[in-house]
């Protein structure tokens, strides 16, 4: 399978969605469309377990509207996929019947194991978290998993979600304290019927709706310095924290908070009392968001099914390189070499005791050897801000946000200064030794972009060796290396600084014999 063209429709017990994505050999999957509407499909459901005729007919419009827009699309390949609101109706095959004969669209509704692992299907794959417990807390329903080595160990589904919540335990528009005591009582003690999580240790990964909304109120908050809430972590403190501060909002103040959706305001609080309640279970203090969820995990598996190589749980970052390297003009040889080189260059340097070898040091350098310099495809002169505002800015699967910085002040190293300018936000999010050795492979990744400045691919292999202290770099090429050995020359300044030592370059012209 080449390239797909494909709609999820997420019907949830308190939002439905529309999510169009395109999926190419190439670039990978894109996202290039989302439609949300607040439905509460859960509070239609009666006393006797029907969904009403009103909830009924709000699903049929709603997906009738959605219609429309996949017509101006031109999507035709529909999977509408209904979670805990619509399993739990009584009547949900006649719903079923309905919204197949009275919109064309045929509904698949997802058992709570499937929900569970199309949860996790979308974390292992966008994040770099080995092992972990999920919690994809919706409006009807909560799932849970636990995955060690990215690999699914056990599934739950509890029968409550944020909306259910409110409707037990709450009798205003906020929750006041006695509520939350009864609440937090009773998600404890359905949390603790799963004995294969308490006191587990492991890091707490939050999909859905209330998550992002947690962490992009936090951010606001805290004047977060990049944006993107995929792979943000947070410790128990600044949940309580939050907890706190927002239980003592009124509603119209909740509305109109900074990071936190109008139609959450209610549920907010709710959901932040199950998600310290799951840490306190579970025995941690690490709370880290997916914005991946159910509907990645739907259209991966589907990709899956026609091309078993399409994702690599294990090797995230490779898929979102080929990724940035479409979108930015950069050929998968040239990327291919850059990462080449560098390890070459980086392996040399440890031989020659220049760096202490480290393999996270060298994967760092030879990810952002990839990247290097890709805001050149905006604006060459300026490629070096543009570099950094789009690694640091944009979610990058199977990275968390401390390294996605450390990727973004390798790939834009241009000279000290502006590595000085680019991290003074992040000061305090490393010590100043690493901060020094980030800058030092800056510095290496910027001689070796000279190395393939022509984007020919000629330089074939880098050894270093030493002699009457002076650091000799001898690159082998095949071919015409002219603009290779003059930005060379120009840049290895930088590794001069770098090693306290002359540097000279030798250029030596690969020999063909033909046979």
């Amino acid at each position: 399978m080449n390239r797909l063209k494909t709609a999820i429709i997420d019907i949830g017990s308190n939002t439905i969605r529309l999510v169009l994505y395109k999926y190419d050999k190439k670039e990978g999957l894109h996202e290039f469309g989302n439609i949300k509407t607040v439905a509460r499909l859960r509070t239609y459901l009666l006393p006797s377990g029907e969904m009403s005729e009103e909830g009924i007919r709000l699903l049929s419009q709603t997906l009738l509207s959605f219609k429309q827009i996949l017509a101006d699309y031109e999507v035709t390949n529909i999977l509408a996929a209904a979670t805990a609101a619509i399993r739990q109706a009584i009547n949900k095959d006649e719903i079923v019947e309905r919204m197949k004969k009275e919109t064309g669209i045929e509904l698949d509704i997802l058992s709570e194991e499937e929900e569970a692992y199309f949860g996790f299907l979308a974390v292992v794959n966008s994040m770099d978290t080995p092992s972990a417990v999920t919690i994809d807390i919706g409006g009807g329903s909560t799932e849970i998993t636990l995955f060690k080595n990215k690999k699914l160990q056990k599934t739950y589904s509890f029968p409550f979600g944020t909306v259910s919540l409110k409707q037990k335990f709450v009798g205003g528009s906020v929750i006041n304290e006695e509520e939350r005591q009864a609440l937090h009582a009773y998600v404890r003690e359905q949390f603790e019927t799963l004995g294969w999580i308490r006191e587990v240790g492991l890091p707490i990964i939050a999909i859905g709706g209330s998550a992002r909304n947690v962490a992009q109120i936090h951010q606001q908050q805290i004047d977060y310095p990049i944006s993107g809430v995929h792979h943000y972590e947070m410790h128990k403190p600044d949940l309580l924290a939050l907890k706190r501060n927002l239980g003592k909002m009124t509603f119209e103040q909740l509305k109109q908070l900074d990071g936190l959706s109008t139609d959450r305001a209610d549920i907010i609080v709710p959901a932040l009392e199950v998600f310290t309640t799951l840490m306190d279970v579970v025995g941690t203090d690490s709370f880290q968001l997916s914005k991946k969820g159910l509907r990645e995990g739907l259209i991966i598996n589907k990709v899956l099914q026609e091309d078993a190589k399409a994702f690599d749980k294990y090797n995230v970052f490779a898929e979102n390189a080929k990724r940035f390297a479409f979108e930015y003009g950069r050929s998968e040889e040239e990327m291919n070499t850059l990462h080449r080189l560098s390890g070459q260059l980086y392996r040399e340097c440890c031989d020659l005791e220049l760096f202490t070898y480290q393999e996270e040091d060298l994967k760092l350098i030879q990810r952002a050897a990839k990247v290097f310099s890709i805001g050149e495809y905006i604006e060459l002169d300026s490629s070096s801000q543009h570099t950094f505002y789009l690694l640091s800015n944009q979610s990058i699967a199977g990275m968390n946000h401390i390294g996605r910085i450390k990727l973004a002040l390798l790939a834009s190293y241009k000279n000290r200064d502006y590595f000085r300018r680019f991290s003074a936000p992040f000061e305090t999010w490393l010590t100043r030794e690493e901060w020094k050795k980030l800058r030092e492979f800056g510095a290496l990744l910027k001689f070796v972009y000279a190395l393939n400045v022509s984007k020919r691919n000629v330089t074939r292999q880098v050894t270093v060796e030493m002699a009457d202290g002076v650091i000799h770099v001898n690159i082998i090429v095949k071919g015409s290396a002219i603009a290779e050995i003059y930005q060379a020359e120009k840049t290895k300044k930088h590794i001069e600084r770098v090693f306290k030592r002359e540097v000279q370059i030798h250029f030596k012209e690969e020999r063909w014999k033909e046979v």
